[in-house]
């Protein structure tokens, strides 16, 4: 085993354990007076997060600041979902409920499975994390595998870019993605607190309910009880299933077929070409339950949760058919080419469901402090997972995992313009993998972080930020013989200007260093999520990125506007490359090392065009665009295309209507083995109604998204030749706070 100076004797999942025995202690060290301001009892400790607030009806209501999010201009999130735009967003994955944010598309895999894409980057790349720590789920392993998310108590989404991401992640070079979870209850109710609410939407019979309740026990401690039941049947869809270039090969196929004289069997192929209303096997059935309990005070908070979470979706199937013709260079889907003599992508003939249960504990407390430093706090999750794949009711391929990951960020006073934070992560993952499909083997990842975040204000309006990242990543497996470590450093520095008028200009610059995943390393077989046979290298090194960042942005009272550029520079992009051979009828993929460039931008503006007693009119315009490029090779696989988004809204009291038009363009700067992908255009309309008031209890929403039913496939998706976006879905939905 190779050795690190961070790996002797106080080993990192020690130092896991002293985390979370000095979280234990702050109830002994935290029992102060309730100071006579209740905004000092919820103090600032540089990392309020946007929708946060301090509430001040009573002392005993003190908000617990999130964790870990910060205001610093460098550092601050770049988008941000909340309140009755994420009620309304509300969906089984995250990737469904994030995508149409600017810079953030969706993996659109399958119904029950869909991860977030941040500027053309996803899987390893980007960390999606609850309240700083990671979903601690398998999500990663794979395209097809779903991430843990649970919205029912998320106050907020954040999403951040660039150097912000030192805080969470020296491997998340795309970016990040923080909810700020509700479980751990952030303050002490005057009463008993409940939030009930259920929807209905039309494209799949989905069906949502879901409640939580806060209970005070005394001054100090809050109970907190939630659940949540989800469940859909096969999405209706648009128009036909497969798309244009699958549908030609399948009737070649077929009139191959009929010249042999298989009658039948070409017009069960020509009928399943044809196949149009709704995508079969994509149904999808989600529960959850949860508990958490928070001692709350003025010198600081300590709280605890358990979730269990359990979930089961279908695979939707590539069609199974024989290719007559070999490799043909027209510039369709020669992953279909490989499909010949009976070879096929599906699992086989029964249909394929994932059922996966997580079972998760966390810690979150806070240590308000004094002099240089304002507060100390501490983040501990540990999570015992399985995921079990099914071919009808046989079992398949079997993931269990079990992680541990914790963080102290130290937070400093704001002396003269002076602030930051700094701190440590540790992450530990176990996963065993059996079965048919076991692309990987079994192995053990561990990683030890140190950061630091600092901002400061030089006067004129100019503030200058830095941050730094040490980390320690080391991969083993005993059944590969493999133990390998890896050392990242990663920096970010940048520059901003306020003029005091509404206008801000900024510019940053960051050098990150991410260590090849286990399944970049290790993996060897068949994988049927990716249609390929996969194959990893071993002698992988630390890929290395340099980028920069510049944006404008302007607010007055009327008018808001946003436009950042980005470009990020890879000497060795670890990449899955086509090797041009096949293995047991798939084509082979080899992961590798190559120069690449991923460059784009993200605009947004809005505009109140009128304004009346009770009321207002405004209309908004988002757009974003990514392009990225492989040295050598050419288009990097499934980029989102260039995308526009108009909206316009309108208030009437307690009434709020909104309509929009998404344009997603065509995307024909496709990678090896792709199908280019046709534009298409979305139009969604949705109404809010408050009828006891905007603060009231009562929200009742009803949208129609893809109101013209059209067909679109997301370039972005593994499974755009035959799995298009939902048809027209119209949806209900009614929230009642207590």
């Amino acid at each position: 085993m190779s050795t690190h100076p961070f790996r002797f004797a106080f080993a990192p999942r020690a130092m896991s354990a002293s985390l979370f025995a000095l979280a234990c202690a702050l109830p002994q060290v935290a029992l102060a007076e309730t100071p006579d301001d209740p905004a000092q009892a919820g103090a600032d400790t540089g990392a309020t997060a946007p929708h946060g607030k301090v509430h001040e009806e009573t002392p005993k209501e003190i908000l617990v600041v999130g964790h870990p999010p910060t205001d610093f201009g460098l550092l601050a999130a770049t988008a941000s979902i909340g309140g009755d735009e994420l009620v309304a967003a509300d969906r089984a994955q995250i990737g469904d409920i994030l995508d149409g944010l600017p810079g953030v598309a969706s993996t659109s895999f399958a119904p029950g499975a869909s991860r977030p894409i941040l500027r053309g980057f996803s899987g390893d790349r980007i960390r999606v994390m609850t309240d700083g720590l990671g979903s601690l789920d398998a999500s990663n392993v794979s395209v097809d595998h779903a991430v843990v998310f649970d919205a029912l108590t998320v106050d907020h989404i954040d999403v951040f870019h660039g150097p912000s991401v030192l805080l969470y992640g020296g491997n998340a070079i795309g970016g990040a993605v923080n909810a700020i979870d509700t479980r751990i209850p952030r303050q002490v109710p005057e009463r008993i607190t409940a939030t009930g609410m259920g929807s209905y939407g039309t494209a799949a019979d989905e069906r949502m309910l879901s409640g939580k309740i806060d209970m005070p026990l005394g001054d100090r401690f809050v109970a907190h009880v939630d659940g949540s039941w989800r469940k859909s049947d096969d999405l209706r869809i648009g128009g036909n299933l497969y798309s244009p270039a699958l549908r030609h090969e399948m009737e070649q196929a077929a009139e191959h077929l009929a010249e042999e004289g298989e009658t039948d069997e070409a017009n069960e192929l020509l009928a399943d070409a044809g196949r149009r209303g709704r995508a079969p096997n994509t149904a999808a059935r989600t529960y959850t339950i949860g508990a958490g309990l928070a001692f709350i005070d003025a010198g600081g908070s300590l709280g605890i949760s358990y979730q269990r979470y359990d979930s089961r979706y279908g695979i939707p199937a590539r069609p199974a058919f024989e290719d007559p013709h070999g490799h043909e260079e027209d510039g369709h889907d020669d992953h279909d080419d490989h499909e010949e003599e009976g070879h096929h992508h599906d699992h086989g003939e029964e249909p394929v469901t994932i059922d996966l249960v997580q079972n998760r504990f966390d810690l979150r407390g806070e240590l308000i402090l004094g002099g240089l430093f304002q507060s100390l706090q501490l983040r501990g999750g540990y999570s015992d997972y399985t995921h079990t794949e099914y071919e009808g009711t046989e079992t398949g391929t079997i993931f269990d995992s079990q992680a541990i990951e914790t963080r102290a960020d130290l937070v400093q006073a704001d002396r003269g313009g002076w602030r930051g934070r700094s701190g440590a992560q540790y992450f530990w993952r176990k996963m065993n993998v059996n079965g048919p499909e076991a692309v990987v083997p079994d192995y053990q990842i561990e990683r030890f972080g140190l950061f630091t975040l600092q901002s400061l204000a030089l006067g004129s309006g100019f503030t200058v930020d830095g941050s730094g990242r040490y980390e320690s990543s080391h991969v083993s497996s005993r059944s590969m013989d493999f133990d390998k470590q890896y050392h990242l450093w990663s920096g970010a520095a940048g520059v901003s200007w306020k003029s005091g008028t509404g206008l801000t200009l900024g510019a940053n610059f960051i050098h990150g260093e991410r260590a090849p995943s286990p399944e970049e390393l290790l993996s060897d077989g068949i994988h049927v999520a990716t249609q390929a046979y996969e194959l990893g290298d071993s002698t992988l090194g630390t890929e290395r990125s340099n980028g920069g960042e510049a944006f404008i942005r302007y607010t007055s009272p009327r008018f808001e506007l946003s436009l950042t550029g980005y470009i990020t520079d890879f000497d060795n992009y670890i990449a899955s490359v086509a090797t041009g051979g096949e293995e047991d009828g798939q084509p082979i993929y080899q992961y590798a090392e190559a120069g690449a460039l991923f460059k784009g931008f993200e605009a947004q503006a809005s505009f109140q065009a009128a304004q009346w007693s009770g009321g207002q009119w405004s209309i908004d315009a988002t757009s974003d665009y990514t392009h990225a490029k492989l040295d050598d090779i050419g288009p990097a696989p499934r980029i989102p295309p260039l995308r526009l988004r108009g909206g316009s809204d309108l208030t009437f009291g307690d009434l709020h209507l909104r309509g929009e038009v998404e344009w997603n363009a065509k995307q024909d700067r496709v990678g090896t083995y792709e199908n280019a992908t046709d534009d298409f255009t979305l139009v969604n309309l949705r109404a809010d109604w408050h009828p006891m008031g905007e603060e009231g209890p009562v929200t009742l929403m009803l949208a129609a998204n893809n109101l013209f039913d059209v067909i679109g496939r997301r370039s972005a998706s593994y499974t755009s030749d035959f799995m298009p976006i939902s048809g027209r879905d119209v949806r209900i939905t009614a929230k009642i706070t207590y």
